[in-house]
């Protein structure tokens, strides 16, 4: 990865230039390999450079086209950059260089603002065109490439991280409550918005034009899903398969090309396999893969990791993370990652990637986002139990079905349980009440690694509650967790089935209190996301 960094607005000269190294300077881990700086009429440039494609100095950043009234700082790269450059050959462009940089330039003053629809891969560039007094910066479809901007005194400021933008004087950290309230909610803010009062990111396939002292963002694209009639375009299942293999030989060959060696990332699951794989076959010097490997049994796919290291052949190389070792990096995360860090999992990825940079690696393959697309989570399952549930909301069978998924559950009862008002569970169960978050009641992803939600049944007599008690209950909180978890030895039927709203009306209800049985709750989930690098 590389950074950039610059401006647009009226800025000295003299203050320009030092402001751009400061920034620069804050993002240095970004690119190791080389520094360039730019300061322009009323706009500034800088990019720090990670050397993969075209090595040599005619590659470096900020570039400018052939009669310097263009120029690009870029991070990232454009996979098809090769197919683009035999287009733009076609149509007469000549290139100095072999680096996918130049290509972006050339394509820019053939399209316009426009040039970003060709593209394929992730990045976050901006380009100024001091023809037209234009800037434009653009993200990469899906947001890999982070690329973040404020304004201050007049003026834009953008970087590739929040920590380059602070060193603008007057530019303070100041933390956004609503942003809070979303990364514990959701595990990120929701693009426009940061953990930071005042900074903000531009969002995945979004694109910003400043033109005569405005700025506007609008996207370029946007995501589509097919109908249901659409279905009859793969009439078969051994079709959409053979597509599905093509499709991803072509992202692997793609994802290959650079003059530095590549490397992958092997844990033993199906998506880091499976690229790892493909790969192996498209590096005829062979293929280095990593892993990480844990003390915990529970964690712990070395088995898996070794037995497709010797069916790839690949040169396989691992590392070892304990607790201890992800506590005294754990803020080292954080800090790179500018915002609260709900779960462990990036500790693990980070100390893997110090291990890939330890063999001199630049780039490396990985899984991560499979999961996703492909519904490998169990909560996907889960969804389609929760559809169940709604639609037979009086079957016995709904917890059994969530235990299929998440064995680990406590045995269900089918009676509800009475709770007097003096009672201790009482008592526990109120002090659990108000450990819960604040706000709106949501149906969103779970806390991290393990979160439960309760959904109260509208029509279901076992549990007595006001008249304003909300149907859908928000995800338990840690505190609400820990209570779970010295319980679990109890029936499910003991948990409070509540919401943010009964816990504003809990103490001034005085009538009895009853929980919910399991035939009321419609999904008990304890997703479990991944504590480790795919």
């Amino acid at each position: 990865m590389c950074g950039i960094a610059g401006y647009s607005g009226a800025l000295p000269p003299e203050e320009a230039a030092p402001l751009l190294r400061r920034m620069c300077g804050a993002i240095a881990h970004r690119g190791p390999d080389g520094q360039g700086i730019h300061v322009g009429s009323g706009a500034g440039l800088a990019h720090r450079r990670l050397s993969i494609i075209d090595l040599s100095p005619d590659a470096a950043q900020p570039m400018a086209n052939a009669d310097g009234t263009i120029r690009i700082a870029y991070n990232g790269e454009v996979f098809n950059y090769i197919e683009l450059r035999r287009m733009l050959e076609a149509r007469g462009r000549r290139f100095r260089t072999v680096s996918d940089t130049e290509v972006l330039l050339h394509l820019y003053e053939e399209f316009g603002p426009d040039f970003v629809c060709h593209l394929n891969g992730d990045f976050a560039l901006v380009i100024l065109d001091e023809r037209c007094r234009r800037m434009v910066l653009a993200r990469d479809r899906m947001g890999v490439r982070p690329l973040f901007h404020t304004h201050h005194s007049g003026t834009l400021y953008f970087a590739s991280e929040v920590k380059a933008l602070l060193q603008v004087p007057g530019v303070e950290g100041g933390i956004d409550p609503i942003a809070l309230d979303q990364i514990f909610t959701l595990w990120a803010p929701i693009a426009p918005r940061t953990a930071f009062k005042g900074i903000l990111e531009l969002p995945p396939a979004h694109m910003m034009i400043i033109e005569n002292g405005q700025a506007r963002v609008r996207p370029y694209w946007s995501l589509t899903f097919p109908d249901e009639r659409d279905a009859a375009i793969h009439p078969s299942e051994d079709d959409m398969a053979a597509q599905l293999r093509d499709l991803l030989e072509d992202a692997t060959r793609i994802r290959l090309r650079a003059d530095v060696e590549v490397g992958s990332f092997l844990s033993g699951g199906l998506d880091s396999s499976i690229v790892s794989a493909l790969a192996a076959h498209m590096a005829p010097a062979g293929l280095r893969s990593f892993a990480v490997t844990f003390d915990d049994a529970e964690f712990d796919e070395s088995a898996y990791q070794q037995i497709m290291a010797r069916a790839l052949g690949t040169r396989h190389h691992t590392i070892d993370c304990g607790p201890d070792d992800i506590a005294s990096i754990f803020p080292a995360v954080v800090w790179y990652m500018e915002q609260p860090v709900l779960r462990t999992a990036p500790a693990p990825l980070f100390q893997l990637s110090g291990l890939v940079r330890e063999q001199e690696l630049k780039v490396v393959l990985s899984g991560e986002g499979a999961d996703e697309i492909f519904a490998g989570y169990d909560l996907f399952k889960e969804a389609r139990i929760r559809r169940f549930c709604g639609r037979q909301p009086q079957s016995r069978i709904r917890p059994h079905l969530f235990r299929k998924i998440y064995p680990y559950l406590p045995p269900c009862s089918s009676r509800p349980r009475n709770i007097s008002r003096h009672s201790s569970a009482r008592k526990r169960m109120l002090r659990t009440i108000r450990c819960f978050p604040t706000g709106r009641a949501f149906a969103l992803p779970p806390a991290p690694r393990c979160s439960f939600r309760a959904t109260c049944a509208r029509n279901s007599p076992a549990m007595t509650r006001p008249r304003n008690w909300p149907v859908h209950c928000r995800t338990i909180s840690p505190a609400g967790i820990r209570y779970i978890r010295r319980n679990s030895s109890k029936p499910a039927s003991c948990f409070p089935a509540t919401s943010c709203r009964a816990r504003a009306t809990a103490w001034r209800w005085r009538t009895a209190w009853k929980c919910a049985s399991p035939s009321s709750i419609t999904g008990w989930s304890n997703s479990r996301q991944p504590s480790r690098p795919a």
